[in-house]
């Protein structure tokens, strides 16, 4: 959950600005303006909402992108400093078996 906390926090000002891009508000009614010119002028305010939202999409989904290849980066670097580990721990393991092995057959007077 920690590794998504980034991509939440870069994505979060995206998320604000395509909701409030996607509720236009329309152009108020007045009693002289004609219906076809009402409606001009609000599918006009649309369609520059809908450029917006792309926009801001597009970012969000490069930003996402990003984010998620950073992720597997890191899991990838991850994985590999876990084999190293287990690497070592099977050397440290069986050097302190064979200093086991050393010193019981020191004691049982092995010589």
């Amino acid at each position: 959950m920690a590794a998504w906390l980034p991509l939440f926090k870069a994505a979060l000002p995206y998320v604000a600005e395509v909701v409030k891009t996607a509720v236009p508000a329309f152009t108020a009614r007045s009693a002289g303006d004609k219906p076809e010119v009402l409606m001009q002028r609000q599918i006009a305010e649309l369609q520059t909402a809908v450029t917006q939202n792309a926009e801001s999409v597009r970012v969000l989904g490069q930003q996402l992108q990003d984010t998620i290849h950073a992720i597997d980066t890191a899991a990838s670097a991850m994985d590999q400093e876990r084999r190293r580990q287990n690497r070592l721990l099977l050397l440290c393991l069986s050097l302190s078996l064979i200093a086991l092995g050393l010193c019981a057959w020191t004691l049982a007077g092995g010589s």
